[in-house]
């Protein structure tokens, strides 16, 4: 083959020459490597055997097959910036001992960072990732710059460290965006960015105050640890924050409105666009100790409380919405129930859904939601009470209090006493919550009280006063006994108006614990005094439930 012609194999090219030499050098490339032995082997380190260089440039260079740079060494500025990685391009365990810039280039192919140190400045701005981007265990001595990158396939940030700023200011991620165990020292902001898949932050550690702010899919924060001072400022996502540990205030908040980037335009969120709301839901609180959480604009109605420490202490700031039970009435079935509405635990949705006989409309448990029952429920509704209460809301925590209520009355380990009276209190009134109900009960035992005075409590007619006394034979003054008959049991057409008219008088006057001065019969004597013990109640149920329902 003339050496004017181009070799028909991988070559090196090295030092080519438009003019003198325009092939450079022939050498066939080095397996995994863009080039041959000769030259990889001028910059081995002859005491590691790994590459070492110092000052690179490869600026809009194109790497058109695998760029191997594992384990190699740049001791000055690596330049790659607007270069393009046709193929996979290795990193790794490569060491940057000073700044790296990848500003605007494009990987193509996968793009492996694992274990890789970088450290200066690693600038890696408006980097295109067209497939895997992997950082995994990578560290960054100095600031990490990825702002408006874009990562086509999935990302993993996987035990990686960040000593710096992590800064991923309008990045897209179009895959999943993997921080498992990653540990932020002194990160401040993160964010914003744009993720289509799910940002996986547990088991991370944040050592500083830091915001983190993004919109997505779905965020799991699962036993992430937070030493300082931290707000989540979200759109879009749902939340898993089991276990989390924090010992500062920590808050996590929905943004309203696409997020303001520094130089005052709005996050684009095109990579959303078939999301339903930007509304945040949190999916868990389990192992959380809630004294130092802020929650504001949350949906929380699949949040999984039970067994979240310090309830009690939770601050509930704007539109924190609850579960409801189940609007509508059922009328054939039996026993025919109807529902009025109040706040609901998602855990009590599952239970009740799992309930033999249980009412369409109750949600059943997910997978992985565990299994709870009143047990475990009823201290839960007792220190959401609480911290409504806190917060002046009484209305909402009147919810609570009957979500207690009824968490008592259905639990296992109450005497059966107790259940019956606890019943009691739920029929008659809600639990002192359902004013309806109470004065439903109010007129059905005035309208008995009515009848049965009617019937037999009033007398036949009013009794007749006798007047007797003996006049003395000389004058004098004269002494009269009165004698009053006893009434009468009626007898004939009971049902008259005038005997209604006594009657409704009779009842009105034992609803405000008053005697109504009436003539009645043994029997009627022993009707109003149970009318007199009962109504009062409750009437005072009735008014206990409206004032529950109003009080702020």
């Amino acid at each position: 083959m003339s050496t004017s012609d181009p070799p028909t194999w991988p070559h090196c090219a090295h030092g080519s020459d438009p003019a003198a030499n325009p092939f450079g050098c022939r050498g066939i490339h080095v397996p995994g490597h863009t080039a041959c032995l000769a030259l990889l082997n001028a910059v081995r380190d002859p005491a590691t055997g790994k590459p070492r260089l110092g000052t690179v440039a490869f600026r809009a260079a194109t790497f058109e097959g695998v760029a191997g740079f594992e384990s190699a060494t740049f001791e000055g500025v690596a330049g790659f910036e607007s270069a393009i990685f046709e193929g996979t391009a290795v990193f790794w365990s490569a060491t940057f001992e000073d700044t790296t810039a990848f500003e605007s280039a494009i990987f193509a192919g996968d793009a492996g960072f694992e274990s890789a140190t970088f450290g200066g400045v690693a600038g890696f701005e408006r980097v295109t990732f067209e497939s895997v981007a992997g950082f995994g265990s990578a560290t960054f001595e100095d600031n990490a710059g990825f702002g408006s990158a874009t990562f086509e396939d999935n990302a993993g940030f996987g035990s990686a460290t960040f000593k710096g700023n992590a800064g991923f200011g309008s990045a897209t991620f179009k895959g999943n965006a993997g921080f498992e165990a990653a540990n932020f020292e002194k990160a401040a902001v993160v964010g914003p960015f744009v993720c289509a898949g799910r940002v996986n932050v547990s088991g991370a550690t944040f050592g500083g105050p830091v915001t983190l702010s993004f919109a997505g899919h779905r965020l799991e924060c699962r036993r992430t640890r937070w030493s300082a001072t931290a707000e989540i400022r979200l759109r879009y996502a749902t939340v898993d924050f089991a276990h989390a540990v924090f010992e500062y205030p920590l808050t996590i908040a929905s943004e309203p409105d696409p997020f303001v980037l520094t130089h005052g335009g709005q996050l684009a969120e095109t990579a959303l666009t078939a999301a339903p709301s930007p509304e945040v839901r949190l999916a868990s609180l389990r192992g959380v100790d809630a004294a130092h959480l802020v929650l504001a604009d949350v949906d929380l109605s699949g949040c999984l409380l039970a067994g979240t420490v310090h309830l009690d202490q939770l601050r509930l700031e704007g539109d924190c919405t609850f579960d409801t039970n189940p609007s509508s009435a059922r009328w054939r079935r039996w026993p025919p129930v109807r529902f009025t509405e109040r706040r609901v635990l998602a855990e009590e949705h599952h239970w009740r859904a799992g309930q033999p006989g249980a009412v369409r409309g109750w949600n059943p448990a997910v997978l992985g939601a565990g299994r709870t029952g009143p047990l475990q429920l009823a201290p839960v509704y007792r220190a959401l009470r609480k911290a409504f209460e806190d917060g002046k809301h009484e209305p909402g925590a009147a919810d609570f209090y009957y979500g207690e209520m009824e968490m008592r009355r259905h639990a296992d380990d109450i005497p059966r006493s107790e259940r019956g009276l606890l019943t009691a209190y739920w029929a008659l009134s809600g639990y002192g919550l359902r004013a309806s109900r109470a004065l439903a009960w109010l007129g059905a035992a005035m309208f008995l009280t009515i009848v049965l005075l009617m019937a037999f409590g009033l007398a036949q007619d009013t009794p007749k006063q006798t007047a007797t006394g003996t006049v003395p034979a000389g004058g004098g003054k004269v002494t009269f006994e009165i004698e009053k008959d006893d009434p009468q049991n009626p007898t004939g057409n009971r049902f008259t108006g005038e005997r209604f008219e006594k009657a409704l008088n009779a009842t009105l006057n034992s609803v405000v614990f008053r005697s109504s001065g009436q003539d009645l019969t043994t029997a009627g004597t022993y009707i109003e005094m149970t009318s007199r013990l009962t109504e009062p109640v409750l009437l005072g149920l009735a008014v206990l439930a409206v004032r529950n329902r109003v009080k702020r």
